[in-house]
């Protein structure tokens, strides 16, 4: 293709001019001029070199004015608007790391509102009046809830494991079972973090097969703990077998060593009740003598993202006062919410009615089918440019929780006639709220388990809007 010819260029308009359209100027208002100019200079910029690259021929002014003016309108609104901000999850994926994972329970964001808008109290004793644990209420919730003698919190699991690791074991060496070496997202592998947190690692037994022998000889002076690790979203199935956590504190406990146990999601209930395979509880792993045990807080837990540490107070003490503890120490915006959470575990039958992950693992098989019908019958009355039809499915728990357990769903396909699934899943994303799904064989899936009270109306209206909306029209929403 021959490079575009002057007098198409020249049909670009100017930024000056482009700066008084009536619709840039409705889509910027409220935005600093900085941004609004910027956007039209990157819109005009690229629209430029696509001409220059490509030569489309001849090209009126009106649409080449179009074009930038949408291209403007979606930086503006990537610019001005907050990145940070609801969205609607259609996806049927519980915990959607990309979504933020858990949906904290109106108690967490009121407690934020109403407590957490001016001062708030994080680390000061009001008896005394002087300076106190910052995590003192987080673990005395802990102790009531798992039966630990001590506990605090970290950022995340992934700074729960390290810091353990290099509180009990640093310069020396840690025993696990090489079937508990795994990879988990964001390229989370376990040997480096044990060998960032500085301990040196000893593989045994087999990928499928672990036994009591395995530990037991490979315990030397050099060894500073044995570890259990979750498999998180890996499983090894069928001629297999790991020792149980009971045995290995024994074995742990008959060399003077302690047994770290790393359940990665953290249960404080039990699971099974909602018909998944039986997950670590943190109350289980303190009964069966572990030291130290660690949990992510966001996960099966459902709060905000966090690391918790529970065990032997004499470890948790020494942990406290790890230098490294300082650089993954939470805010009052972690523990807030994590307050909140524990205190409706407090009682289960409550939790499970308000704390949203739970809530939505114990949605009516019916309810969900009756939405599902709704929706499809909504959408389809809404437009007729998509085939839309409800069909059985299953949701997930997601973020490496419940790994290879799905849940029977009734899901609503969407086949758009004249454009791809994709193209459609783009513009439902770039809506305010988006909207996420699922895409399959060039079909939209919309799993009603994960919307929001309110989000079953916005999630239609996307959809017509969308799937009716003029090819190529764009524009602020």
């Amino acid at each position: 293709m021959s490079p575009a010819n002057p007098a198409v260029l020249r049909c670009i308009p100017s930024v000056d001019r482009l700066l008084t359209d009536e619709r840039l100027l409705q889509c910027g208002q409220d935005v600093p001029r900085k941004i609004l100019v910027d956007a039209v200079r990157q819109a005009v910029d690229e629209v430029r070199n696509r001409l220059m690259a490509g030569g489309d021929g001849d090209v009126e002014e009106d649409v080449l004015r179009e074009e930038i003016l949408a291209l403007a309108e979606d930086r503006i609104r990537s610019a001005s608007g907050p990145h940070y901000r609801r969205v609607i999850n259609a996806t049927g994926i519980i915990l959607h790391t990309a979504l933020g994972r858990a949906v904290l329970p109106a108690k967490a964001l009121d407690q934020i509102r109403d407590e957490l808008s001016g001062y708030s109290l994080l680390q000061a004793d009001v008896e005394a009046g002087k300076r106190s644990k910052r995590d003192g209420r987080i673990e005395w919730l802990l102790q009531q809830l798992t039966g630990a003698e001590a506990a605090t919190v970290v950022n995340n699991n992934a700074a729960a494991t390290s810091i353990v690791l290099n509180t009990l074991a640093k310069g020396r060496e840690v025993i696990v079972s090489r079937g508990q070496l795994v990879e988990i997202g964001g390229s989370f592998r376990l040997p480096e973090v044990m060998e960032a947190s500085g301990v040196r690692l000893v593989e045994v037994g087999t990928t499928n097969k672990t036994h009591p022998r395995d530990y037991e000889n490979a315990i030397t002076q050099e060894t500073a703990a044995l570890m259990r690790c979750h498999p998180s979203n890996y499983r090894v199935t069928g001629f297999t077998s790991e020792v149980p956590l009971e045995e290995m504190v024994r074995i742990a406990h008959e060399h003077d060593l302690p047994m770290i146990d790393d359940v990665g999601a953290g249960a404080l209930i039990d699971y099974s009740q909602f018909g998944f395979e039986k997950e670590p509880m943190l109350a289980e792993s303190i009964a069966a003598g572990a030291d130290v045990v660690t949990a992510s807080a966001d996960k099966l837990i459902g709060a905000h993202q966090g690391g918790i540490i529970l065990g032997k107070a004499h470890w948790i003490e020494a942990i406290r006062k790890n230098p490294l503890a300082r650089i993954v120490r939470v805010g009052k915006l972690t523990l807030a919410p994590l307050e909140a959470t524990l205190t409706l575990f407090l009682d289960e039958e409550l939790a499970c009615r308000e704390v949203p992950t739970l809530r939505m693992l114990r949605r009516d098989h019916a309810e969900i089918v009756a939405q599902a019908e709704r929706i499809a019958s909504a959408i389809g009355e809404g437009t007729s440019r998509a085939d839309v039809e409800p069909i059985d499915g299953h949701s997930k728990m997601g973020s490496g929780s419940l790994p290879e357990q799905n849940l029977p769903t009734r899901l609503v396909a969407v086949r758009p006639h004249a454009v791809g699934a994709e193209e459609v899943s783009r513009a439902l994303r770039r809506r305010r709220p988006a909207v996420f799904a699922r895409i399959q064989k060039d079909r939209i899936l919309v799993d009603p388990r994960t919307l929001l009270s309110g989000e079953e109306q916005e999630l239609i209206e996307a959809f017509v809007a969308v799937l009716n909306a003029d090819a190529g029209k764009r524009g602020c929403r």
